[in-house]
């Protein structure tokens, strides 16, 4: 969420010279908001925190099919007004859950390794 919730520029500086697929970043988020249902069960998630992250999943799941091929560098650099949307939806969700939606970004996965 903090990598969805990140302005273009961070999320652009954090691909760096990766190639990540967008589809990967949609598929990615619904894992997420499926073991967000089963947590929520468990009382690991407050209901709030559910509802803002069910937003994200069913504005992630909106994205048109010919938005989800390619680079997600270049879906960023294009501008495309769901990935603000989503942006908002992430920010909201992080506020909720932690206070504050402006929080360390992951660190990267090497792509061979497996290793940050």
């Amino acid at each position: 969420m903090t990598l969805l919730a990140a302005g273009p520029q961070d999320q652009l500086a954090w691909l760096g010279e990766r190639e990540l697929e967008t589809a990967s970043i949609v598929e990615e988020v619904e894992l997420l908001c499926r073991v967000a249902e089963g947590l929520a069960e468990r009382g690991v998630l407050e209901p709030q925190e559910l509802l803002d992250l069910r937003a994200v999943g069913r504005r992630i799941g909106h994205i048109d099919t010919t938005c989800r091929t390619g680079l997600w560098g270049d879906a960023l650099a294009a501008a495309d007004p769901a990935w603000g949307e989503i942006r908002l939806l992430a920010r909201q969700f992080l506020l909720t859950t932690l206070g504050d939606w402006r929080q360390p970004m992951p660190r990267p996965v090497h792509p061979h390794t497996g290793h940050r």
